[in-house]
């Protein structure tokens, strides 16, 4: 929604960055909304995901916002915090009914994330939710090649 040169939309992504709740509330009362993609194709909840507003993550799941809405490569919010590293933010997540074994566009699924990136607790975390270990991705690989081939060690060992 847009009010003279002011974008809502952009600017509620900018509010979500920061985690600036009360300027997210009188957006979403102006008509922002929550499933607004910026150029790349990030959500407020990508975006607060991705910058570790965990208030801000909360705020906007109560409000509706879509917990496993992609970007345009069809990265979820919890694709991102497994990049990222942020457990509350995952488990969180986790908590609100993500999909854990939703793939982006090449077929990885945030599992596969955690063990590239060495998020062990994450990958923890997923795998006591119920994440499929057997998936591949578009190469072929689960997410034992996946940690194999990045030297993951501890996540091998998690994993069995």
């Amino acid at each position: 929604m847009k009010m003279g040169n002011v974008n809502y939309n952009e600017v509620l992504i900018h509010a979500a960055r920061k985690g600036e709740i009360e300027v997210m509330q009188e957006l979403l009362q102006h008509g922002a909304d929550l499933e607004y993609q910026d150029v790349k194709g990030y959500t407020p909840l990508i975006i607060a995901c991705y910058n570790n507003q965990i208030e801000a993550v909360s705020f906007l799941l109560d409000h509706g916002a879509n917990v496993n809405g992609t970007d345009f490569g069809g990265n979820t919010a919890l694709m991102g915090v497994c990049f990222k590293g942020y457990e509350d933010i995952a488990q969180l997540l986790i908590n609100r009914g993500a999909d854990l074994n939703q793939m982006h566009g090449n077929g990885g699924t945030a599992l596969m994330f955690a063990a590239m990136f060495g998020r062990n607790k994450i990958l923890q975390l997923l795998l006591l939710a119920g994440a499929d270990k057997s998936l591949t991705d578009i190469r072929g690989l689960n997410v034992y090649d996946i940690a194999a081939q990045q030297n993951n060690e501890e996540a091998l060992r998690i994993l069995g």
